[in-house]
């Protein structure tokens, strides 16, 4: 499809000899008398360059540029007969990508044409590589419980406030960390990730706040830490609850202070960084373990997002399998595959230990190991394929605790059994029993914890 550039001039010469030129080069030429005609043209056949008048009677261009700015990113070369420095100056700081004079040298011209349209080229590239990355990182669900998610991230997103994220391995908590900085006010900016739990104890310090040439042994150039990288943007600390002490107490001082300190430098530099961290773990058991500073919880905290497992979510399954196999197709110039009902059914069934994750890569697995273009129960896992689960015990008898020596026994056996029977009638939705039983979700998930309650044991 040829390049179409409009040509936006009071003047019929102009028009006619840019026509010329235009033409003769091969590029689709669209001309229009005024400005009101030519913010149209762009509305209703998103050109792919402009030449635009700066004086015109009505609408001047700089009036026009604004219009244009405003609903399109197209490239505008604005053209003048009266035109100075301080004009084309002036043009190109409003936004033009360029100024020329009139009459136009023919060179000069095919130049500017050449230039507008590789920038026109590489922005719809970007935009559309953008999209891409944002489909993969998208959110993706319509259960109550991920609804709840996505409006705690609509909430928290325009705001500079910490966010901690909790939820199990591979439930998405990046996707959702991803997705408030995407839509805050620091967009624009880096969006820098760190993997606490992927860096060695010794190399996590440096990692973070960075260092000076010299400082250690193997620092043989000055390196610029990740709280720096991300000046103005955000950072996301992933799996925070595998820092030692000694590099929280460093990240407490950078979110209460606003500095950071490389190491093996006395300088304190200061940064402009919003936090948002993640982890897998249950930090409130952490820090009465004394592995985790409760002072540094609270200043992470500000907004507790929990991203809930996808056995609490089986209605998603659906969803996101449609997603992945779309996806899945793309990224890999695989033709596009169904799920029949009967695997969707075991996929709905199953209780995924590795959640969101494990999904993707089961079905990725049978994307490339399935012949035909329906995926059936057969291309699945054997896991999957035989998952039932354990039953629930058939009679009073067997659900009542065990006999116990002692009364500490006895309540912490009652205990543990009544939780088990109440996580089993709400389906095993942590939130739901924990409302039911009207405790907080945090404690109910520190008692699980402690009797070594799962769904896969007890479920």
């Amino acid at each position: 499809m040829k390049p179409r550039i409009l040509v936006i001039d009071d003047e019929a010469a102009i028009r006619d000899s840019l026509r010329m030129i235009i033409e003769y080069e091969g590029y689709e030429f669209v001309g229009a008398a005024s400005g009101p005609e030519g913010i149209a043209v762009v509305e209703r056949e998103a050109p792919d360059l402009v030449f635009l008048d700066i004086k015109m009677p009505g609408m001047d261009g700089f009036d026009v540029l604004e219009r244009i700015k405003a609903v399109s990113d197209v490239p505008i070369v604005m053209i003048s007969g009266h035109g100075t420095g301080a004009t084309g100056a002036d043009a190109v700081r409003r936004g033009a990508f360029d100024f020329i004079d009139k009459p136009p040298d023919t060179d000069r011209l095919l130049v500017t044409i050449r230039n507008a349209l590789e920038k026109s080229r590489m922005s719809a590239e970007v935009h559309q590589l953008r999209r891409a990355v944002e489909t993969k990182h998208e959110m993706v669900g319509e259960s109550f419980e991920i609804r709840q998610v996505m409006e705690a991230v609509r909430r928290a997103a325009p705001t500079n406030a910490t966010v901690l994220i909790q939820g199990e391995s591979g439930v998405g908590k990046e996707l959702v960390a991803r997705a408030i900085h995407r839509n805050s006010l620091r967009s624009r900016e880096r969006f820098v990730q760190v993997n606490c739990a992927a860096i060695p104890e010794e190399l996590i310090e440096s990692e973070l706040f960075g260092h000076e040439k010299g400082s250690f042994t193997g620092a043989t150039e000055k390196q610029i830490g990740k709280f720096e990288q991300a000046d103005k943007g955000t950072i996301f600390l992933d799996e925070v609850g595998d820092m030692s002490l000694k590099t929280q107490a460093k990240v407490l001082r950078v979110l209460q202070e606003g500095e950071v300190e490389r190491v093996g430098s006395a300088r304190t530099i200061r940064v402009d960084v919003r936090v948002i961290a993640a982890t897998n773990k249950h930090l409130e058991t952490e820090i009465e373990k004394g592995t985790f500073r409760e002072d540094l919880f609270f200043r992470l905290s500000v907004i507790p997002i929990f991203v809930p497992p996808l056995r609490e979510r089986a209605g998603d399954i659906p969803v996101l399998v449609q997603h992945f196999l779309e996806m899945l197709a793309r990224d890999n110039n695989f033709r596009r595959r169904r799920v029949g009902p009967e695997a969707m059914e075991a996929l709905k069934r199953y209780r995924w230990k590795g959640n969101v994750r494990e999904l993707r890569n089961v079905l990725e697995r049978a994307i490339i190991m399935t012949a035909g273009d329906t995926i059936t129960i057969a291309d699945l896992p054997e896991a999957l394929r035989f998952d039932g689960g354990p039953a629930a015990p058939d009679n009073e008898e067997e659900a009542k605790p065990a006999s116990a020596a002692t009364l500490r026994e006895f309540k912490e056996s009652s205990e543990r059994s009544f939780l088990v029977q109440k996580l089993r009638e709400n389906a095993w939705n942590i939130s739901r029993t924990a409302e039911v039983i009207g405790t907080p979700r945090s404690n109910l998930y520190k008692k699980l914890e402690f009797y070594k309650i799962s769904q896969e044991t007890d479920g």
